[in-house]
This record gives C-alpha cells, sequence and structure tokens, in this order.
C-alpha cells in the first residue's frame, strides 16, 4: 500500500476553470477561484492502518479540512462549498486510487467526485469531476 502521507505542492492542473463552471460557478467568481488555487499547499496523513485520512489543503481565500475512514460515509463540501454525504473506497487491490463520490445534502446540481492516487514515480493525481467535467491536478511531494 503506497504512503500518501506528506506536504504536496502542484506541479500541473488541467480544467479547474471549466470544472468551476460545469458547477456553475459564476464567471468572476471562478477567475478569483482558478487564481487563489494556482498553488494550493495540500498536507495528507495516512495513519498507519492507511485507511484514516486527514486531508488539509490551503489556497490564500480558503482552507479546507477533512478527516474519514475509506469504507465509511463522512461529510465534506464540494469543491464549490456545497456540503455533501462523501464515500471513499479504494479502487484497486494494490490500494494506489482511491475513489470518492459525493451526494449533495440539499438541492441539485451535478454528480460530483474525486479520486487521489499515487503513480509509479511518487506523485499525486487528484481528479475531480461534475458531472462529465474532468479537472486533473498533479502533485509532488515538497
Amino acid at each position: 500500500m503506497p504512503n500518501f502521507s506528506g506536504n504536496w505542492k502542484m506541479k500541473s492542473s488541467e480544467n479547474f476553470e471549466e470544472l468551476l463552471k460545469a458547477l456553475g460557478v459564476n464567471v468572476m467568481l471562478r477567475k478569483i477561484a482558478v487564481a487563489a488555487a494556482a498553488k494550493p499547499a495540500v498536507e495528507i496523513r495516512q495513519d498507519g492502518d492507511g485507511e484514516s485520512f486527514y486531508i488539509r489543503t490551503c489556497t490564500p481565500v480558503r482552507t479546507t479540512e477533512i478527516r474519514f475512514r475509506v469504507g465509511e460515509e463522512f461529510e465534506e463540501q464540494t469543491v464549490d462549498g456545497r456540503p455533501c454525504k462523501s464515500l471513499a473506497r479504494w479502487e484497486d487491490e494494490n490500494k494506489n486510487k482511491m475513489v470518492c463520490e459525493q451526494r449533495l445534502l440539499k438541492g441539485d446540481g451535478p454528480r460530483t467526485g474525486w479520486s487521489r492516487e499515487m503513480s509509479n514515480d511518487g506523485e499525486l493525481i487528484l481528479t475531480m469531476t461534475a458531472d462529465d467535467v474532468v479537472c486533473t491536478r498533479v502533485y509532488i511531494r515538497e
């Protein structure tokens, strides 16, 4: 099982503004969010059994923190800040990729989710989705 723990800095990002657009974020807020999220600082802590996670993401305008166990439902917010219930699971037996489905607590909106995957060369690949729009962000350890 790979170790996701560490401090991560973003190496590349694709389709973040398109993801926000698919979520219905207005153009002015999208521009602010894209600029603010250009260099997020991410801290991940994974406990000894590898199933419990703490993920903290900091940008100049917002800091989010989530704690969860793989296979157990938890509350968090979608990338545009709407409260949701989430369930993370391992996609493969090697536990290299964690996939999370999100369900809005109120209202309607696109189907959202995220995945985090450790690549063979030690990069962390975050994929966020809103219906068919996919945003991919690649991180390297600091």
